[in-house]
């Protein structure tokens, strides 16, 4: 753990090949405050906790890894930081790290179950921390309740993912974002097993591309893709399925009742281009594969849309806006397309 604080106003910190065999950081009374939770510390720390603006502080981070299958950290994996008020906004001291890149991470939060205010990450890029490029270059798989794979409530400009991202917790996320983030390129499949456990949610912040292999999830309420602000690009190479109906999952420090939907574009989420190359499919009851409640542009879905489940739809419309014409859709037991008012 390195912490920037008292007497420290300035430094720069090099690390490379650092392997955290294992570690619980549980009880450390020190949490970053966002989004309506905390946020665990990691085996490996790097924190900016000065509040004022002026110490800043640099870095270059290579290699890091945590944990193992049989012994995952307790707590977060990495996780770099500055100084960030209540709500999860910078104010006050920064980290520049031109490079954060990790190896093989595993962890397990230990939140107890129905936690609502307490989360964790494999890597974690908390507020105050501005990362020119994030490389998960090893797989990161976490296990527990809450416990996020990826999650970004800073500023990154490229974030690329070139190994598996795995959660088997319940409402776990593959990859999350709040803050800034330019790109994202994960280049490997997204998988969630848990129950609420989602695949990725821009909840917050801004994105300008987002690029995925494929995603799927298993748990009920475990949505596939969500997104909840304007999106410049969105593509798959693969699928996106799910296979759960409706279930309790973790929102901003909130247990809710989410269906399982492939593809959810919230009603401040807005697409510019979607570009699907597999299809999005559900296996789920009572539920849809695409939700629109904001906009989509441009749509490209090879592989179509489809629900399975019974009484599902492929499309669900709630004042949504976009364009189904040449679309393969179909729903095995239910309505091809459900407009829904809100």
């Amino acid at each position: 753990m390195i912490l920037a604080e008292d007497q420290v106003r300035a430094g720069h910190v090099q690390a490379e090949g650092v392997r955290v065999a294992s570690a619980d950081v549980r009880g450390r009374d020190y949490r970053p405050h966002g989004f309506g939770a905390d946020a665990l510390q990691g085996g490996f720390t790097l924190w900016n906790r000065q509040a004022d603006p002026a110490v800043q502080l640099t870095a270059e981070l290579l290699d890091i890894s945590a944990g193992s299958a049989e012994e995952p950290v307790r707590g977060s994996g990495v996780f770099v930081g500055g100084h960030g008020d209540w709500n999860g906004a910078a104010d006050g001291g920064t980290i520049h790290v031109t490079q954060l890149r990790t190896g093989e991470i595993h962890t397990d939060g230990g939140i107890p179950e129905g936690t609502p205010d307490l989360i964790s990450g494999g890597v974690f890029v908390i507020s105050g921390a501005a990362v020119d490029n994030v490389t998960s270059a090893g797989p990161v798989t976490t296990y527990g309740q809450n416990d996020m794979v990826l999650d970004n409530w800073g500023s990154v400009a490229t974030w690329t993912a070139t190994a598996p991202v795995t959660s088997h917790g319940p409402s776990g996320i593959g990859f999350v974002n709040f803050g800034e983030l330019t790109t994202l390129d994960v280049q490997a499949p997204i998988i969630t097993t848990g129950k609420g456990a989602r695949g990725f949610n821009l909840y917050d912040g801004s994105l300008d591309e987002a690029r995925f292999e494929s995603i799927s999830t298993t748990g009920d309420g475990s949505i596939g893709i969500q997104v909840s602000k304007p999106l410049r690009r969105l593509s798959v190479a693969g699928d996106v399925t799910t296979t759960g109906g409706e279930g309790l999952s973790l929102v901003k420090g909130v247990q809710l009742k989410l269906q399982a939907f492939a593809l959810s574009v919230k009603s401040d989420g807005d697409i510019e281009s979607l570009d699907i190359g597999g299809k999005l499919a559900t296996e789920g009851s009572n539920i849809a594969t695409l939700e629109v409640e904001g906009r989509v542009g441009s749509v490209t879905i090879g592989g179509g849309v489809h629900a399975s489940g019974q009484g599902s739809a492929a499309v669900q419309l709630s004042d949504g806006q976009i364009d189904l014409e040449g679309l393969e859709l179909s729903a095995a037991f239910g309505e091809t397309v459900r407009n829904q008012l809100m």
